[in-house]
């Protein structure tokens, strides 16, 4: 049995509760269901996002540049607010692009990365003047053609896959073989023949892992980092100027976890940014970061449909699953399934609590939100709420699974 979401994940400050009901800066979630019109749906507190990069730029020293990984949220509104509040935006596709040159970020603060670009859109980011994190000897290749085509010089970083890792991470993206980026050993080879191309060298892109909530393997990975691109720019054929060192910071998200402490992070990049200065003294130092930013800023909301007692089990069917919250549902990486934290929206505590299955619409035993968890005795029209929803929610979710209608996205 999983304990009470509520007592193991506490409501931010943004999160409250009023007559046993959440409320998001002061307003009632039953409030915002009637503004939406209809469930399921995501909702972003504007709040949470200003807040938590507030936090983070008091901690981090004012050196270090701070990059939205769009990929966590892509939603326009979210990126157009984001905007005003970072430094660059990191998208990993052609749309992403758009809604990145949309928000009006400067086209030299926008990266792109991604293991498989097509030509198309690559040559969208060289016409708008973006930086690609170049990820194989083959897309420099392709680069350098469309720049003869068109006359313009592209700019690029070399993303590196290093012979390092960040541990203990929930996905590891370097160290061995991987598709991602250019296996470090083959980088200065690289380097000697980019004076030989039409492209505007910019720096290096090496991102580790994702999903971390040790500070103590976040630095060891961007101490490694930063002296691995000190000894690559020894054979670069102009100065660095962006040095990105990717991200990793987790949320917690289940029974146990505890939040990321950043403060030692931010003591780490102190160091590094006086190291950065003497040996990569153009470089600016960014840090990537996607669901640290967005990921605790967003719940995903749905109605409950009916009611029902299986051989002494509660199960409370919804209209929302795992076709809107693949990860909530356990089906986007988890090894063993475990449990969001989870609430009856509108009956936080409740009068009784109970021991329920809160389970979606569709035809299979993995449509699961909740497995046996202790919740307020729900009825229905009762809302189901899922915590820690602003990352990987919407966009990593498969809508046309069964057919039934997507959710709608709203930014508080």
């Amino acid at each position: 049995m999983s304990v009470d979401a509520f007592s193991q994940h506490p409501p931010h400050p943004f999160f409250g509760v009023a007559a046993d009901c959440l409320t998001i800066d002061g307003r009632s979630i039953v409030e915002i269901a009637a503004q939406v019109g209809s469930t399921p749906f995501y909702a972003y507190a504007r709040t949470h996002l200003n807040e938590r990069v507030a936090a983070l730029r008091a901690a981090l020293p004012q050196a270090v540049h701070l990059h939205y990984a769009m990929k966590a949220n892509p939603m326009p509104a979210v990126v157009n607010h984001m905007s005003r509040l970072v430094d660059g935006l990191d998208v990993a596709s052609a749309l992403e692009m758009q809604v990145a040159l949309e928000s009006g970020m400067a086209p030299e603060r926008i990266s792109f990365a991604g293991p498989g670009k097509s030509v198309m859109e690559l040559r969208r980011a060289a016409a708008a003047g973006i930086v690609v994190n170049v990820e194989s000897e083959l897309e420099v290749e392709r680069l350098a053609a469309i720049a003869r085509e068109t006359g313009r010089r592209p700019k690029i970083a070399i993303r590196v896959n290093p012979d390092f890792e960040l541990k203990s991470s929930g996905m590891k993206m370097s160290g061995g073989p991987k598709q991602f980026g250019i296996d470090a050993e083959r980088v200065p080879e690289l380097l000697k023949k980019l004076p030989e191309l039409p492209l505007e060298f910019y720096g290096f892109h090496i991102f580790s892992g994702s999903q971390n909530l040790r500070a103590d393997s976040i630095i060891d990975a961007q101490q490694k980092s930063v002296a691995l691109a000190t000894e690559l720019a020894r054979v670069a054929p102009a100065p660095v100027r962006l040095l990105n060192i990717g991200g990793g910071f987790g949320i917690p998200h289940f029974p146990g976890e505890k939040a990321l402490d950043i403060r030692p992070i931010g003591e780490n990049l102190h160091d590094l940014v006086e190291r950065a200065r003497s040996s990569l003294p153009e470089a600016h130092l960014a840090i990537e970061l996607g669901r640290y930013l967005v990921g605790e800023a967003g719940i995903y909301v749905c109605k409950i449909l009916d009611r029902k007692i299986s051989r002494g089990q509660v199960f409370l069917i919804t209209d929302g699953g795992l076709h809107h919250h693949l990860s909530a549902s356990g089906n986007f990486g988890q090894v063993i399934r475990k449990n969001y934290p989870v609430a009856i929206g509108n009956r936080i505590r409740g009068t009784k609590r109970e021991v329920a299955n809160v389970v979606g619409p569709l035809c299979t035993p993995l449509d699961t939100l909740a497995d046996r968890m202790d919740l307020a005795e729900a009825q229905v029209d009762d809302l189901v709420v899922v915590f820690q929803s602003g990352a990987y929610g919407f966009t990593a979710s498969p809508h046309r699974f069964l057919s039934h209608p997507q959710p709608i996205e709203i930014l508080l």
